[in-house]
C-alpha cells in the first residue's frame, strides 16, 4: 500500500487489521458525522451511548431516534395508489367480491408464496368467497405458473387467478388464461424483464415504470398493500363495509414473510414487523401458534425465531416435502390439523437438516478444489445429480458464507433440465445477471432478487452459465471483496454484558437485511474453556480480567478456522467479536455473545 493510500485508509477497530477470517475490524461509527449524531442523542435525548451508537450506525438522526424506536405504521403506511396497475388490481378484486366469484391463488414454494397467499385467501374467504390456493410442486412444476395448473384451477370453477409472490414473467401461462376466459392479477416483488405478461393488472413495485420507491417491500406487503386499497375500495362503494375483515390480525404474516424474505428491514417493512410480532404473540392464528409449539419456543417470539426457527419449518415443505403444507397450515382453523401439519413440518425440517449437511461437505470439497486451482473466481458454481433440488438454495448459502462470494447451486431435473439456486454478497446483483442469462438464451427461465436468484438451466453443463456470471459480475464482486471489513458497534466486558443491556440494544431493532444486528468486541478476554456441541457449533466460556465470565457460542464454526481458532485457543487472551442475545436457562436470564470472528494481538 502507498503512503498516500495508508493515510487514507480507516484505522483498524482495536489494531486488527487481519483477524482468523482474514478482515479488518473498522468502527462502524468512525465518521465523525455519525458520532456527532450518536452525540446528541446521549445528551439531548437521554440514550444511552451504546444504544446512541447503534442508532447512528444505522443512519438515523438524531430528530428521528424517538420515531424509530416507536414506530407507528400509520405513519408510515403510502398510498396503495402509488403502485401502478393497483387501480386495476383493486377494480377487478372488488368485482369478485360484489359478484361471489371462485378466486384462484397461485403461490409460492416458499415462506412469503405461502404467507402471501394465506393472507390474500383469509381476506377474501372472510368475504365469503371461494378461494383455492394451489402452491406448484418444486420438482415436477417447477417455480412460477404453469399452463397445466392453471387450466386445471380454471376447470375448478376460477374465474380470477391472482399470482403472487410470482407470475411477473408468466407469459406463456397467462396467454393460455387468457385463451381460456381466466382474467390475471399479479402481485409480485421478485425483479421484472422489460417486456411483462399481458393481464388484467400486474402490481410490482420493481416493475421498471413504477416510481413508487417500494421496491424493498416482499410479495406479502404488496399483497397487504393491496388489502388495503380494496378495503378502502369496498368500503367506500358500501359492498360488505359492514363486514370487512380486520387487516390489522395478518400483519403476523406480513411480519413472517419480511423476516424469512430478508428484504431490508427499514421504514414500513420495520413497522410491519413490529406490530405484527405484536399480533404473533397473541397467537390468534392457529397454525403458526402450532408451528411455535412444534419449534419448542416457549418465549414470545423474536423477528430472529422466525428466520431460524419458523421460516425454515415452513420452508420445509416447500423443498422436500408437500408444498402446499405451509399456506395450509397458515390458513386452518383447525387445532387438530394445525397441530398435525406443524408435527409434519417440523420433521421434514429434520429431515432436510440431514440432507443439507452431506451436500454442503460435498460442495465445500468441490469449491475447495475449485479455488485451488483459481484462487480468484468471483462466482462459485456447485453442481450435483445427487443433490435433492430442494436444498440447493440452503447450500448456495453456505458456499458464500464460507467463501465469501456470491455462489450458485444447482441439482438435476426429472426433465433433464437443472434447477438453481443462488445467493450474492453486498454490492453483486445476482437477479440482474441471472435475468440477462436468460434474455441471452443461456436458461430457461430465472430471476430474483440482488441478493438471492433461481434459475432453470437447459441441461446440466452448467459451464456456460458459470462464464455468463463470472463475466458479469468479477468487477463488482472484487470491489465487494477488496472493502470487506466487520463492522464494530463498540467494546463491552463480559461484565458489562447483561440482560437489561442487551435489551436496551434491542429496541433499535429488529435487525436483519439492511439493519445490521450490532456487533461488540469483548477485547483481551480470555477462553478458558471451549468445545463442539450440536451439528459443528463451538460453545465457549469467555473470562474478563476482572474475573467476569459470559458464554459464547460460534455456530457451524466447528471445522472452520473460526471454530478451530476458538478450540485451539483455550487459556489465551484474544479479541472476540460477536451479536448478543438474552438466554434463557430455567428461569434465570443471562447475556450470550453468539461469536461471528477473533483476532488474536500482540
Amino acid at each position: 500500500m502507498s503512503a498516500a493510500h495508508a493515510l487514507d485508509a480507516p484505522r483498524a477497530f482495536l489494531d486488527v487489521s487481519r483477524s482468523v477470517l482474514g478482515r479488518p475490524w473498522r468502527d462502524r461509527c468512525a465518521d465523525p458525522a455519525l458520532q456527532a449524531y450518536a452525540a446528541t442523542m446521549v445528551q439531548a435525548y437521554g440514550l444511552p451511548e451504546l444504544l446512541a451508537r447503534v442508532l447512528a450506525g444505522r443512519g438515523i438522526r438524531p430528530g428521528e431516534a424517538e420515531a424509530h424506536l416507536q414506530p407507528r405504521l400509520r405513519d408510515l403506511m403510502p398510498d396503495p395508489d402509488s403502485l401502478v396497475d393497483m387501480e386495476a388490481a383493486v377494480d377487478r378484486l372488488a368485482r369478485a367480491v360484489a359478484n361471489r366469484e371462485c378466486v384462484a391463488v397461485f403461490g409460492d414454494y416458499d415462506v412469503d408464496g405461502a404467507a402471501s397467499a394465506a393472507l390474500l385467501a383469509a381476506y377474501l374467504r372472510g368475504l365469503g368467497l371461494e378461494v383455492r390456493i394451489h402452491i406448484p410442486d418444486r420438482i415436477t412444476e417447477g417455480y412460477g405458473p404453469n399452463i397445466a395448473a392453471v387450466t386445471a384451477l380454471h376447470a375448478a370453477g376460477a374465474t380470477l387467478l391472482v399470482a403472487v409472490d410470482c407470475g411477473t414473467s408468466g407469459h406463456a401461462p397467462f396467454a393460455a388464461a387468457s385463451t381460456l376466459g381466466l382474467d390475471v392479477v399479479v402481485l409480485d416483488h421478485h425483479g421484472a424483464p422489460e417486456h411483462l405478461p399481458a393481464v388484467r393488472a400486474l402490481v410490482n413495485p420493481n416493475r421498471l415504470d413504477d416510481l413508487s420507491g417500494l421496491g424493498h417491500l416482499c410479495a406479502a406487503g404488496v399483497v397487504f398493500l393491496t388489502l388495503v386499497a380494496l378495503n378502502r375500495r369496498l368500503r367506500r362503494d358500501s359492498v360488505a363495509a359492514d363486514r370487512l375483515p380486520d387487516l390489522t390480525e395478518g400483519l403476523d404474516l406480513v411480519a413472517l414473510a419480511t423476516v424469512a424474505d430478508v428484504v431490508p428491514l427499514q421504514g414500513l417493512n420495520r413497522a410491519f414487523v413490529i406490530q405484527g410480532l405484536k399480533v404473533m404473540r397473541g397467537r390468534g392464528r392457529i397454525g403458526l401458534a402450532a408451528l411455535l409449539d412444534a419449534a419448542s419456543l416457549s418465549e414470545p417470539p423474536e423477528a430472529w425465531h422466525l428466520g431460524y426457527l419458523v421460516g425454515p419449518r415452513i420452508n420445509a415443505g416447500g423443498r422436500i416435502g408437500d408444498a402446499g403444507l405451509g399456506a395450509r397450515l397458515l390458513t386452518t382453523g383447525d387445532a387438530a390439523e394445525a397441530a398435525r401439519i406443524a408435527a409434519e413440518l417440523d420433521r421434514l425440517n429434520r429431515e432436510r437438516q440431514a440432507i443439507e449437511a452431506q451436500a454442503v461437505a460435498d460442495a465445500e470439497a468441490e469449491m475447495d478444489h475449485a479455488l485451488s486451482l483459481d484462487p480468484d473466481r468471483p462466482v462459485l458454481v456447485a453442481a450435483s445429480a445427487d443433490w435433492h433440488p430442494g436444498v440447493v438454495g440452503l447450500i448456495a448459502a453456505r458456499l458464500k458464507e464460507r467463501f465469501g462470494r456470491p455462489a450458485f447451486a444447482f441439482a438435476l431435473r426429472p426433465d433433464g433440465s437443472a434447477t438453481g439456486s443462488g445467493r450474492s454478497i453486498p454490492g453483486a446483483d445476482l437477479g440482474q445477471a441471472v435475468r440477462a442469462a436468460v434474455e441471452a438464451g443461456l436458461a430457461l427461465k430465472g430471476g430474483g432478487h440482488a441478493m438471492a436468484a433461481g434459475v432453470t438451466l437447459p441441461g446440466f453443463d452448467v459451464a456456460p452459465f458459470r462464464e455468463h456470471l463470472g463475466a458479469a459480475l468479477a468487477r463488482t464482486v472484487a470491489e465487494a471483496r477488496a472493502v470487506e471489513a466487520l463492522l464494530v458497534d463498540g467494546t463491552l466486558s463480559a461484565g458489562g454484558a447483561t440482560a437489561e443491556m442487551v435489551r436496551t440494544i434491542h429496541r433499535a431493532g429488529p435487525f436483519g437485511s439492511a439493519a445490521p444486528e450490532p456487533t461488540f468486541v469483548l477485547p483481551r478476554h480470555r477462553i478458558v474453556d471451549a468445545g463442539i456441541v450440536g451439528h459443528g457449533h463451538v460453545r465457549a466460556r469467555l473470562r474478563s480480567r476482572d474475573g467476569q465470565a459470559i458464554g459464547a457460542i460460534a455456530f457451524r464454526a466447528a471445522h472452520g478456522p473460526l471454530g478451530q481458532a476458538i478450540l485451539s485457543g483455550i487459556g489465551r487472551e484474544v479479541h472476540v467479536a460477536g451479536t448478543l442475545a438474552v438466554d434463557t436457562w430455567r428461569g434465570a436470564e443471562r447475556a450470550q455473545m453468539r461469536i461471528c470472528d477473533l483476532a488474536h494481538f500482540d
